[in-house]
Formats: structure tokens, C-alpha cells, sequence
């Protein structure tokens, strides 16, 4: 299946463009050893043909150990999971936002902006040396991922075309 991916990024947190508050949503660490990691990457990602969505659970503590620093965010909405982010802290102060997503039952009903505004809040408050967030999506993502980055005040840095296999992995052309 064809897929473009675009690597979006913030370069200043000057550049964030926040929407408007949603009630009832925080943004809240969440213990790496929580079984709601796995659960809440799956079923995010059931829907987009994420490798989050099928990941046996050998799969899962191979993906855990790759990136010990990683962290995980949850997001509630109204003391109901409502979506994760996650973080990898990269050399020269750049943060990729490696996660970023609502579960099924909360798309469509408004949170996504103010979402990803706490998302990108948190993000450059990770570490005092923040120089850069950034992150990709997927043209196989939620039709308005892209819109609402941009929106926020991320912009396109880089896009990459190309196929994705049945198990959410990434073909290279002619491979």
C-alpha cells in the first residue's frame, strides 16, 4: 500500500501555536512497566496499521529495551484513557515525539488540537536544553494528523514515499 510519510518538527517553542484548552483533559506521566502501554499503543494504532497493533508480547519487551530513555504520557480525559504520548530525548536537544495519538472512542470529538498542544507543551519541558521537536506521520494516519500539526506551528522538514507491508512496516521501493 502506498504511503507518504512527512517528518514535521518545531525549532522554538516560541513557534507553538496552542489550541484552545479542552476541559476535563490532562496530560499525565505514566510508569513504563504499566500494562496500559501496550494496550493503549495497540489499539490506537488498530485503526492506522501501526506494528503497535499486532506486536506479540515478545515483540513488545524487545521494543521496550531499544529505547531504555523513552517515556510515556498519558492522556485522560476526563479520568478515562483517552490517548498516549511518548518521548525519546535525541542528542543536541532534540525531542521526538515517537507517540502521539488518541484511542478510537475520542477521535472526532474535539480533543485532538488540545491534545497535541499538551503534547508539544510537555515536550519542551523534558529537559532544560530543548532545542527541537519533532515527529513523522503517515498519509495512512487519521486524514487530519497533518493539518492539525501544522495548525499547532510544526512544519514539514522532510517527506518520504513509499510502501507499507501488511504487518505496519515500512517497504522500501523495490525491496
Amino acid at each position: 500500500m502506498k504511503e507518504i510519510v512527512t517528518y514535521i518538527e518545531m525549532t522554538a517553542r516560541s513557534q507553538l501555536e496552542p489550541a484552545a484548552p479542552v476541559p476535563g483533559l490532562v496530560l499525565e506521566p505514566l510508569d513504563r512497566d504499566s500494562p496500559l502501554i501496550p494496550d493503549i499503543l495497540a489499539r490506537i494504532g488498530a485503526s492506522y496499521g501501526w506494528k503497535s497493533a499486532s506486536r506479540t508480547e515478545e515483540e513488545w519487551v524487545v521494543w521496550f529495551a531499544e529505547s531504555p530513555g523513552r517515556t510515556f504520557w498519558l492522556l485522560s480525559f476526563e479520568g478515562e484513557p483517552a490517548g498516549m504520548v511518548s518521548y525519546d530525548l535525541g542528542p543536541g536537544g532534540a525531542v521526538e515525539m515517537k507517540t502521539f495519538g488518541l484511542l478510537p472512542a475520542f477521535v472526532g470529538k474535539g480533543l485532538g488540537g488540545s491534545a497535541l498542544t499538551l503534547g508539544l507543551q510537555r515536550a519542551w519541558e523534558l529537559a532544560p536544553s530543548v532545542t527541537r521537536v519533532w515527529l513523522h506521520t503517515s498519509s495512512l494516519d487519521h486524514p487530519r494528523a497533518l493539518p492539525n500539526y501544522h495548525r499547532r506551528g510544526l512544519r514539514t522538514f522532510k517527506t518520504e514515499e513509499g510502501e507499507r507491508g501488511r504487518a505496519g512496516e515500512r517497504v522500501e521501493p523495490g525491496a
